[in-house]
């Protein structure tokens, strides 16, 4: 057997793969020396078939299939020694005439080539890093959510201010139907509160999408609709009242400390809001973070520059699917899917250069600090080491799970290496600041 690569260019090569017929003569015949002997035919007692009928209807069937075993064999092995760095699946050239009958067989394969190139991350300079504070707006927020948490709920058959309406969104066009508590200070503008005063259950209101909100990504708590479909959804919805509440505010005093505390450890309402503060803080550092990793992705996209063989892949998406495409819709397929393409071999390329692995161990430290913290929501905070490892045994046992955890630990070594190489322009907002720069409306 011969194989040879010929590059057709930098992005693209031809695998050549000739096979002698002496290299599978022996089997076949093996094969069907059996197949005389145990094959019943018509018109013929078994194993007394003649060898020229068996030749002729087995024969080229298992010439296909030997043939097919040791050039699929040697293509892989041949990828592998050599270290070609692929994109897609290598794609057999089809020959209309091929003849299984000669002395050689040449098989041709198109491989397309992953690029050559280095990420810069300075290149990722200038990109912000938030720093989200909890401001005093969001404190007196939490406090007074907390007072309505733990206050007395008290049934109203009269909409009036100040007071809470379940109750279900709903446009049967556009397959809205979900159920929301809302207050009417949640709209943008005061007017379309005052609609709901002196309404009762059972009562409709007709609310306009458009400008509803302040933020119209609101439609996708309320109305759980996509974030693709929010901006500029103008459309009517009911909304059907369900019930109306009052909320009688628990009074912050020793008695709700102490359910809040029992330990005693915040007896005040500034110990209350610097706990607050704490505790809001440090979940906001995670969501600042992922905006930071999200953010020099796209600078590296933006400004990392390589050649993909486009040809080829579009060849290979007509192929990947149960149903073939045509031309045409593998050109639509490589356009949604190109820049998550660039992405990868960014991400890769970026792993390999800078040596980022996660070792087993560091998985099952970082999963046993996951389940820790799950049992410690659940009121589960001394579980033992044999309860969290027993825990973490059946956790890393689901291939599943063990990459969407690696995803998890190797996101955080990502953000750890862009911290410490990218020059950012550092910026503190409140909550409100960054979620309008999340959503780029900044």
């Amino acid at each position: 057997m011969n194989i040879r690569k010929e590059h057709i260019d930098a992005l693209n090569a031809v695998v050549k793969i000739t096979i002698g017929k002496y290299e599978y003569t022996e089997k076949i015949e093996n094969f069907l020396e059996v197949k005389r002997k145990t094959a019943t035919l018509p018109g013929f007692r078994k194993g007394k078939t003649p060898m020229d009928v068996v030749r002729k209807q087995f024969e080229k069937p298992a010439i296909i299939e030997e043939v097919s075993k040791l050039v699929n064999k040697a293509l892989t092995d041949y990828i592998a020694k050599e270290k070609l760095d692929l994109l897609g699946n290598a794609l057999p050239r089809v020959n209309e005439n091929f003849d299984w009958s000669a002395d050689e067989l040449v098989f041709e394969y198109e491989l397309g080539l992953a690029p050559e190139f280095s990420v810069d991350l300075a290149r990722a300079a200038g990109v912000t890093r938030y720093k989200i504070i909890a401001d005093e707006a969001l404190l007196n927020e939490q406090v007074e959510r907390i007072q309505k948490q733990y206050g007395k709920i008290l049934t109203e058959t009269e909409v009036k201010e100040g007071f809470e309406i379940n109750g279900t969104f709903s446009n049967e066009e556009k397959g809205i139907e979900n159920q929301a508590l809302i207050s009417l200070d949640i709209f943008a503008d005061s007017k379309t509160g005052k609609q709901f005063i002196g309404k009762k259950v059972g009562d409709v209101v007709v609310l306009k999408t458009k400008g509803l909100f302040n933020d119209d990504h609101q439609l996708m708590d309320y109305l759980k609709v996509a974030h693709d479909d929010v901006h500029g959804l103008d459309i009517e919805v009911n909304f059907t009242i369900d019930a109306i509440q009052s909320i009688e505010k628990a009074e912050i005093n020793d008695e709700l400390f102490a359910k809040l505390f029992p330990n005693g450890e915040v007896t005040t309402l500034e110990g209350l809001k610097e706990r607050i503060k704490e505790d809001a803080e440090q979940q906001f550092v995670q969501q600042a973070d992922q905006k930071f990793l999200n953010d020099v992705t796209e600078a590296l996209l933006e400004t990392t520059t390589f050649d993909l063989p486009e040809t080829f892949l579009k060849k290979w998406i007509q192929t990947i699917g149960e149903t073939p495409l045509t031309a045409e819709q593998a050109e639509v397929e490589f356009a949604k899917s190109e820049r998550g393409l660039r992405y990868q071999l960014i991400e890769s390329k970026i792993f390999i250069q800078n040596n980022l692995q996660v070792r087993f161990e560091e998985l099952k430290d970082f999963t046993s600090g996951l389940i820790r913290q799950q049992m410690a929501q659940f009121g589960q905070a001394n579980a033992t080491d044999a309860e969290v490892d027993g825990i973490v045994s059946r956790v890393m046992s689901n291939q599943e799970e063990i990459k969407r955890i690696s995803d998890q630990v190797l996101s955080l070594k990502m953000i750890d290496l862009y911290k410490t190489n990218v020059k950012a322009t550092e910026k503190e907002v409140n909550y409100q600041d960054f979620v309008k720069a999340m959503y780029g409306e900044m």
